[in-house]
């Protein structure tokens, strides 16, 4: 397939991020390069397999790959001169909890050696306030070659990513309207919906502030059933009630708090601020609420093991391992379902712990997850277990009710639901041995 260099995009990064972008462009009528660092992605990208789960995308590259508006590679072309340089590779935080930038880096390199004059030079990886004006620019400005440059932050949902980039606003953030038409221009060949911000921070900010929103939302719902719980009251039943016809409150439901965005964009927003001798209180307060649930839950559960003299080697199901299951995914990036492992392993060595996610299957979870028995399904996981911990929200995991569980465990044994599954149930025989977030401290006396 030959096009001009204007129609020729390079997406450098095919994680989650850059691959579905880079399918959804194909679609759209461009032809574009995507550039991954890991050989095996490359090669299986060329083969029109996704390396992850996500609705609709393996037949969307099946297609691509097929019209030939989509191939991979391990570097940026120079003899294949692109219009546009989108970069969508990863910030991950520091062993310090400050956001890694040596990625960002290493693909501007790449870009600058690469792009010829008049490129236009697009940032959708998250980034710390003024790096694509402080670390990317200079990097291309000592090219000495001229270019345009954007900050077009990706907001897709994991399970969602394909519709979502063509419904949701595309934000384009540049210092001039003529960088901010030619951007918008690109990104509306995938969505009528484009919304200009006036500069290059601006984008970075709004990304930043869209995730720590939530993460602040989360927080508060957990601190409602903190308290909640110390009142001996059903924190899932105050929360839902308040709503009923009362538009000026939402509050989410409590629950484990993570995922590849949510666990660091937070920390990144926060350290943005300390450069400019600003702390975001509230920022920080969530976090440390959110970051500290499973060290919290897991010293209830443990208890009550005790409580009930659950001998120290008893099996434990633990279901739902991906960070999320609404929508569904099998991304284990910023699990708290592996932070809530890791707090068991501590507290209770020698436990046998068996593991099941309704999507990703046992051998792979085998692969990614120390310290389990993976299972291939719920039943397996579940029986003759002592505890049974549901630590994602999947709908799977909500289908056989407590009763259900209950008979397929150990006699004395108890359920523990970080996601209330079963709040809308009357209450039966079970609910002496099934707990959940925010609705605990009744029943352990």
């Amino acid at each position: 397939m030959s096009q001009t260099k204007e129609n020729r995009v390079c997406v450098i990064g095919l994680g989650y991020v850059g691959l579905t972008l880079a399918t959804v462009m194909a679609e759209a009528g461009f032809e574009v390069i995507g550039v991954e660092k890991r050989p095996h992605i490359v090669e299986l990208t060329n083969k029109a397999q996704p390396h992850f789960t996500e609705p609709g995308l393996a037949d969307a590259m099946k297609r691509a790959i097929a019209s030939g508006s989509l191939r991979a590679s391990t570097s940026v072309d120079n003899s294949q001169p692109c219009g546009t340089y989108i970069i969508t590779v990863g910030t991950p935080l520091n062993s310090h909890g400050k956001p890694r930038l040596d990625m960002v880096e290493a693909a501007t390199h790449e870009v600058a050696n690469a792009m010829p004059e008049n490129a236009l030079v697009i940032v959708r990886s998250t980034v710390q306030i003024g790096t694509t004006r402080g670390v990317v620019m200079p990097i291309l400005q000592a090219s000495g070659k001229s270019f345009h440059i954007a900050m077009c932050p990706e907001r897709t949902l994991e399970g969602k990513a394909l519709l979502e980039l063509r419904k949701l606003p595309q934000i384009i953030g540049a210092d001039t309207q003529p960088v901010r038409d030619q951007a918008g221009a690109l990104f509306r060949r995938l969505t009528n919906s484009i919304v200009q911000v006036s500069s290059l921070e601006a984008a970075e900010i709004l990304k930043l502030v869209d995730n720590t929103y939530r993460d602040v939302q989360f927080a508060f719902a957990n601190e409602v059933a903190r308290l909640c719980e110390a009142f001996d009251v059903n924190a899932s039943e105050v929360i839902a009630s308040g709503k009923l016809g009362y538009d000026r409150t939402n509050v989410p439901l409590p629950g484990l708090v993570g995922g590849p965005c949510l666990e660091k964009d937070p920390h990144i927003f926060a350290h943005s601020a300390q450069s400019r001798g600003i702390s975001l209180e509230m920022t920080q307060a969530s976090r440390i609420i959110n970051e500290r649930q499973p060290q919290e839950t897991v010293a209830f559960i443990t208890k009550l093991m005790r409580t009930r003299a659950i001998a120290p080697g008893a099996k434990i199901a633990l279901l739902g391992m991906a960070f999320k299951g609404v929508p569904a995914t099998d991304d284990l990036r910023g699990s708290m379902s592996i932070k809530v492992l890791d707090e068991l392993a501590q507290a209770q060595p020698g436990m046998d712990i068996h593991a099941f996610d309704p999507v990703i299957d046992a051998d792979t979870l085998s692969q990614q997850v120390c310290g389990i028995t993976a299972c291939q399904d719920l039943q397996t996981a579940v029986r003759g277990a002592s505890v049974v911990i549901i630590a994602n929200n999947h709908p799977a995991l909500g289908e056989h009710p407590p009763a259900t569980l209950l008979a397929m465990m150990q006699p004395g044994g108890f359920i523990y639901d970080y996601w209330n599954h079963f709040s809308d149930l009357s209450a039966g025989g079970w609910i002496k041995d099934y707990f959940a977030v925010g609705n605990v401290s009744r029943r352990t006396s």
